[in-house]
This record gives structure tokens, C-alpha cells and sequence, in this order.
């Protein structure tokens, strides 16, 4: 909810080298200080699908990377020994299929000289047909070996940025363990607010976020509908955010509530003695109030400062011109 703050407008009347202003009421916004959390929309590890050794490993935390780009390689040596074993059974495959297919020859010339039966010659051709299966078989496991093995290359699963990379090169792994972990779809501001301000929160309100000296403007994107441990969850869309380091907390302020007050120009208030006066005039006599301040208030571009008590609504002050 935009809170409003209802406070004391200026209106001048310029005379001489001082000007007089009289106190009307206007409506601003209260804000509410409280901290985000710049974080990934989408954080997504990148896991192995084989177990084995890390035999590369390509990046470290804070690397960009493109979605499909190879980060770490794992190796898994019986899976080259498990290849070797099964080229040799396809290479005594291919013997007995040469064999066999030897013997069906001469068993069709046999047969054609009327030397041996078709029910031999129909033996034989169930050998060479088995030899070919088997030969068929070993070379889909060698096939599904060989995709295990191509299997060991790490691939990013998104575009986006490193944010973990929890093991080292030699190190094992088991299969779905995650090699690094990459954020990516953007970054924004996630909220936590007090349950109290839930009420008062709505998509597309604005918010004030000051990093450093630098102050930028954003607006809430998501309000989550479970409170947790108090707390209301939002996300806040950011132009030009700063996403050097992820989970860096940013002091934001929105707003949350209305209140009461009196704002006059910097101009118009005088210390002495840490007391604060301002001159009020009326009558075409002046007289000095002393004043209690609060804090200041950006409006409409101009700064001024919260009168808490010593003015009322109505009253003519006078101010440096």
C-alpha cells in the first residue's frame, strides 16, 4: 500500500530580501527500511550423469558460461576396459560368422550335387543367423558403453553465472552429484517483509534501492502467498542491477503506512544553542518558536525537514529568500 503522509504545504509570498510561507496540507509517501537479497531466478546445478574421477574441470566461481558449454569432463576407466572386452568378443564373433558363412557355401554346393540334405543346409544357415545375432547384440552393448562414457562431459545446464563449484579436479563423484551450481534467467531482489506490512503490499508498487552512494528505483514483481517464520516473500525487478556478487544484501526502502506532519524548508529553521527555532509572523509582528525536527522529506524534488511540534497547520513562517 502507498502509505501517505499528510504535511504542510508551502506557498510563498515573496517581500524584500525574506519571503513568508503559509502551511497547507499535502500528501506523501512513508517508507519502510528493509533489506533484499540479490539472488539468481533460476538456480540450477549441473550434475554428473556418470560416477568416476573429475578428470578437467573448466571454471571456478563468478565464470559466465553458455547454456550446452562443456565445465568438467569425469572419467571412468572400466568403461574403456568394459569397450576393449566387448571389441574382442565382436572380433571372435566375426571369425565364427566367417566360419559359418564358409560352411553354408559349401553346404548350398553340397546340397546342389545332391552329396548332402536340405536339412543340413538348413543348419548351417541357422549358425551363420545366430553369429550375425550375436554379433548384433555385443554391438548395441559396445554402443551403450560408449554413450556411458560420452556421457562423463559436464555440460552447463543454462546460460548464466558459476556460483559453486563444490568439487576439485581428482576428485570422485557418484552419479547426480552436482559439479558446479549456475544461476541464470537474470538476477532481481528478493524481499523479506514483516507480516505485519502484508496487507499494505501490492504487484507493481515501488520501491527506493540504495547501493552505496548510487540510489535506484524498482518494482515488486511477486508477492509469494506462504508466510514464513513472519515474514512476507517478494521479488523486485531492478533495471540495471549490480550482480558482481550473488546473495549481497541491498538496503531497499518501500512503502508501508500513512502518518501526520508539518514540513517546513531547511531555510526557514535557525540553532542556536541546539535548540531549533523558527520565525513565525502574524499580525505583521515576528516571534521565534522553538521547534522539534524529525526527519527530512524528499517532495516534489524539494528537501524539507518535519516539524513534530512547536507549529500548527495555518501558521506564517518566514524563511530566507
Amino acid at each position: 500500500m502507498r502509505a501517505a503522509l499528510i504535511c504542510l504545504a508551502l506557498l510563498w509570498s515573496g517581500q524584500g530580501a525574506a519571503g513568508t510561507l503559509t502551511l497547507q496540507s499535502r500528501t506523501v509517501t512513508d517508507w519502510k527500511s528493509v533489506y533484499g537479497q540479490v539472488e539468481a531466478r533460476e538456480t540450477v546445478p549441473a550434475r554428473a550423469r556418470i560416477g568416476g574421477l573429475v578428470a578437467d574441470l573448466l571454471v571456478t566461481e563468478g565464470d559466465l558460461v553458455a547454456q550446452g558449454q562443456r565445465i568438467a569432463t569425469v572419467r571412468d576407466d572400466k568403461l574403456s576396459f568394459q569397450i576393449a572386452a566387448l571389441d574382442a568378443q565382436i572380433d571372435a564373433l566375426d571369425a565364427q560368422r566367417i566360419t559359418a558363412e564358409a560352411e553354408l557355401a559349401r553346404g548350398k554346393e553340397l546340397v546342389g550335387r545332391g552329396v548332402a540334405t536340405v536339412q543340413r543346409l538348413d543348419q548351417l544357415q541357422t549358425d551363420v543367423d545366430v553369429v550375425r545375432g550375436q554379433i548384433a547384440s555385443v554391438t548395441a552393448q559396445r554402443a551403450v558403453i560408449r554413450q556411458q562414457a560420452s556421457e562423463g562431459e559436464v555440460l552447463a545446464p543454462g546460460a548464466g553465472r558459476v556460483l559453486t563449484v563444490p568439487v576439485t579436479p581428482g576428485a570422485v563423484i557418484l552419479p547426480g552429484e552436482p559439479v558446479a551450481t549456475i544461476g541464470g534467467g537474470g538476477f532481481f531482489l528478493r524481499l523479506a517483509i514483516p507480516e505485519r506490512h502484508a496487507a499494505s503490499l501490492n504487484e507493481g508498487d515501488a520501491i527506493r534501492i540504495s547501493t552505496g552512494a548510487a540510489h535506484q528505483t524498482g518494482h515488486i514483481a511477486k508477492i509469494y502467498p506462504e508466510i514464513s517464520n513472519g515474514r512476507v516473500t517478494a521479488d523486485v525487478e531492478v533495471d540495471g542491477l549490480e550482480t558482481g556478487f550473488v546473495n549481497a544484501r541491498v538496503l531497499v526502502s518501500l512503502a508501508v503506512g500513512t502518518r501526520t506532519a508539518l514540513l517546513v524548508p531547511a531555510s526557514a529553521v535557525s540553532t542556536r544553542s541546539g535548540i531549533d527555532f523558527v520565525t513565525v509572523t502574524a499580525g505583521g509582528h515576528s516571534s521565534e518558536r522553538a521547534v522539534l525536527l524529525g526527519e527530512a522529506v524528499e517532495l516534489d524534488g524539494e528537501s524539507l525537514i518535519e516539524v513534530v511540534t512547536g507549529l500548527a497547520a495555518g501558521d506564517r513562517i518566514v524563511t530566507a529568500e
